[in-house]
């Protein structure tokens, strides 16, 4: 009896929610629950203002945190965000009252150490590391009750027209990553991925305001925004403020996206340079040619792998139902395909792809008509059982990945990608909000494939169209790009990859001497040899050049990590630390840290440690955490029942002794 009682309070223990336990664990994403104490500021980040300035296609962002302690203990704030895939941060600032702090760029590893001694000695101090691509980690220590500290962080990021459309994307949330079961090979502690959110429905407590000024040389046309009802102000030919409206809803809980075309549908190629003390760089860009309908088609093969874990439910899943429609509901008789759906495990339609009949069509549909989201998210299981299905080598294999993108395997997923690249064409869509937009862009890239990101139903038609036009006929192949007059080195890609969508080609690079001569481009489209020239001189050089610095320090460090992620190893990694240190951005193996000199707290022994909160993402339930729901008793309440069901327990055992 007395095993069955210990057992019973085992089993009880093992009930706690995860929201109980999951912050000893450090490594999955927990409910953030109301502090006991209640001199501790839970929420010390109050506001997060946002400004862009974009010419034409280069957009300078300033984020400004602000931190105040409005508790009676000192404390470190920790907070999770997201950053643009594309973004070059190059500068942080750090006000407390009347002082500026210039950070400084460091090896992470030495700025990590700055900044825990600054921390130790009392001094307000602040750490700004990369944990991913696209996920930042900002740490401020020594928060006085009372203080204020203003961060401010600017980056550069260059604003890739699709089809004619420019989009500006500032991502406000993180979604809570799937990190691995234990025993599965996609677990690794990562304490970042141990993330406070809030449950679903509940706002976040912080404020937030954007405004973007758009200046373009020709006037700018159909300014929206497909997230965010926005209000739009004329400043001038070619300028136009846009700002946040209230409509009662949280802005900051989805990505903010602003789309803008300028006059004339025709893209033009051209070169921008700029000059410096030390090194000039250049930027080119060749528009691609006009589409030519396709006389024949290739028959075509597509493998449809799509995430249906917790993290899907609700919004995502429909959508991403709504997508499947669109794509497998469209497909020709002569094509064949498959469906692999995935979250701890795999589920697949058929042994090998099926002819696109209407009968498969409708069995691929009811399978997926019949999932409701739950569970993990294992992609690498899943890419790898669709990577080794049986093919056809007369056709074209596409594989579609379908995902929010919620997990921390993406350097594994894209090496994958890449050693199997003989394979098929990968194509990613992200279904969401707040997209991990880093393993979306990131899988198309090593795929050779295109990313699509679907907010919506009305998206997903619209986003399926476009692969259909895609993928029928590549716009253009066997690219080349050459200088003549100009002394170019350096130069970002080394090759340039088959264009499937009517956005341009880009180079990044150096150059010596004079600006001049031209640059020429061409291809295979289509319609036979394609080719282009753009003339160079000094019209072409721009007053401001910082920004092609920074953006081709960028191109050069995500370059390399890609080579990393297919070496399995560090080849790069000085390399990289030395292009962050050089360039001033952080970068994987570099981080920003800023110290006062003033010791502000003489007990930073007793200073207590503070995770930010987040929101979950808009659609995203509270199946992506996993945690009971917010109605969950307190931990003491839960200690108290475990306590009163064991006593109760005892006593029954007793009693039955006695008898």
């Amino acid at each position: 009896m007395l095993r069955r009682l210990m057992i019973h309070c085992v089993v009880l223990l093992l009930m706690v929610p995860p929201a109980v336990l999951a912050d000893e664990q450090g490594f999955s994403p927990y409910f953030a629950l109301d502090g006991a104490d209640p001199e501790l500021d839970r929420l010390p980040l109050k506001s997060t203002a946002v400004e862009v300035q974009v010419l034409g296609m280069i957009a300078d962002v300033r984020v400004v945190q602000q931190y105040r302690n409005e508790g009676s203990r000192a404390l470190e704030a920790r907070y999770v965000f997201p950053a643009s895939t594309r973004a070059a941060v190059h500068h942080m600032q750090v006000r407390i009252g009347e002082r500026v702090l210039q950070a400084q760029i460091r090896e992470k590893h030495k700025a990590q150490a700055e900044f825990q001694q600054a921390k130790s000695e009392g001094k307000t101090a602040a750490l700004l590391t990369q944990q991913r691509e696209n996920v930042l980690q900002m740490n401020v220590a020594n928060i006085l009750p009372g203080d204020v500290v203003d961060v401010e962080l600017r980056y550069t990021e260059l604003l890739v027209p699709r089809e004619g459309v420019y989009s500006f994307v500032y991502p406000t949330v993180v979604g809570p990553r799937y990190n691995g079961a234990p025993g599965m090979a996609s677990h690794k502690p990562l304490g970042w991925t141990a993330t406070a959110h809030l449950p679903e429905g509940v706002p976040p407590a912080t404020g937030f305001s954007l405004q973007v000024e758009l200046a373009s040389p020709t006037s700018l046309t159909s300014v929206v925004s497909p997230t965010h009802r926005i209000e739009q102000q004329v400043l001038g030919e070619g300028r136009v403020k846009v700002s946040l409206a209230d409509d009662g809803r949280p802005a900051d809980n989805r990505d903010f996206i602003l789309d803008y075309r300028l006059a004339g549908d025709a893209l033009e190629s051209g070169v921008l340079l700029s000059q410096g003390a030390e090194e000039n760089f250049f930027l080119a860009l060749i528009a691609p040619p006009k589409r030519a309908a396709a006389s024949m088609v290739v028959p075509r093969e597509y493998i449809f792998v799509v995430d249906i874990s917790g993290s899907m439910h609700g919004f995502p899943l429909d959508t991403t139902k709504a997508l499947l429609r669109n794509l497998i509901g469209e497909l020709q008789p002569t094509d064949r395909f498959n469906v692999l759906l995935f979250s701890g495990s795999n589920t697949v339609l058929a042994p090998r792809p099926l002819a696109a009949s209407q009968d498969n069509i409708d069995k691929a549909l009811k399978l997926l008509e019949t999932r409701m989201g739950s569970g993990g998210t294992e992609l690498l299981p899943a890419l790898r059982e669709a990577m080794a299905m049986p093919r056809d080598p007369e056709r074209s294999r596409n594989l579609i990945v379908v995902t929010d993108g919620y997990v921390t395997v993406e350097s594994d997923a894209f090496r994958l990608v890449r050693e199997n690249l003989g394979q098929a064409n990968l194509f990613a869509f992200g279904i969401g909000s707040s997209v991990n937009r880093a393993l979306i862009e990131g899988l198309a890239r090593a795929g050779q494939g295109e990313p699509f990101v679907v907010l919506n139903n009305q998206d997903a038609q619209l986003e399926a169209e476009r692969l259909r036009r895609m993928i029928e006929a590549p716009l253009l192949t066997q690219a080349q790009m050459s200088f003549h007059g100009l002394d170019v080195y350096d130069v970002e890609p080394a090759a340039l990859p088959d264009l499937f969508a009517d956005r341009p080609l880009l180079m990044f690079g150096k150059w010596r001497g004079k600006p001049q001569g031209y640059l020429q481009a061409g291809g295979l489209s289509s319609q036979g040899s394609f080719h282009t020239e753009v003339p160079i001189g000094p019209a072409q050089v721009l007053e401001s050049g910082q920004a092609l610095r920074h953006l081709w320090a960028r191109h050069k460090v995500a370059a390399l990590m890609d080579e990393e992620n297919l070496s399995r190893g560090y080849a790069h990694s000085q390399a990289i630390l030395d292009l962050g240190l050089k360039y001033g951005l952080l970068t994987p193996y570099t981080s920003f840290v800023a110290v006062d000199e003033q010791v502000r707290n003489p007990q930073a022994a007793e200073t207590a440690t503070v995770d930010q909160p987040l929101a979950l993402p808009q659609g995203v339930s509270n199946q992506a955490v996993g945690a009971m729901v917010p109605s969950t008793p307190e931990p003491g309440v839960w200690a108290m029942l475990l306590l009163a069901a064991c006593l109760g327990g005892w006593m029954c055992w007793r009693q039955r002794d006695a008898r």
